[in-house]
């Protein structure tokens, strides 16, 4: 396993902030600090942040992922599969276990913001499927991706364009 960051403390690892001024339905601005990655066995560990009412992309975990708030809230909107939407509150000291496959989902931080730990494996090194705006798109992301994201210094998760692209369906 290679370890980016000696210390999960999140005034001394190195984030990277992530907005998307073309998502009109929401605020997507948050922020992640990789800390540690396994590309054989498809692990990745890391923290993302959240300023107060932040998001994420619209997106769903492929990887198995732990999940440990350690600051503030984690608010969730599931999209069930019959289409209703279910509500998940998490506070600091909070700690979940998702299986791979998990729902779609929205994703932000509550009126403080929030800061969470992330331990996802994925055997076959996707982590996440993202979807735009109107569902219309989705692609994936995997670890080495990932990586090879925060080693050139871009930020992972970026909506592609051409072959990447796929309908959904």
């Amino acid at each position: 396993m290679q370890r980016i960051a000696e210390s999960f403390e999140p005034r001394t690892v190195e984030w990277r902030r992530v907005t998307d001024p073309a998502c009109t339905d929401f605020t997507v601005d948050f922020e992640y600090s990789l800390l540690g990655y396994d590309l054989e066995t498809g692990r990745l560990d890391m923290l993302l942040r959240w300023p107060p009412h932040g998001h994420c992309r619209r997106h769903r975990h492929v990887a198995a992922t732990m999940t440990l708030v350690l600051e503030g809230e984690q608010l969730l909107s599931e999209r069930q599969p019959d289409g209703t939407a279910k509500a998940i509150r998490r506070r600091k000291g909070d700690y979940a276990l998702a299986p791979a496959d998990a729902l779609p989902h929205d994703e932000c931080g509550g009126a403080e913001g929030g800061t969470v730990l992330l331990s996802m494996q994925a055997p076959d090194g996707v982590l996440f499927e993202y979807f735009d705006e109107r569902k219309q798109t989705r692609w994936t992301v995997s670890v080495g991706e990932f990586v090879a994201a925060w080693e050139s210094g871009e930020a992972y998760g970026q909506a592609p364009t051409g072959e990447r692209a796929t309908a959904a369906a």
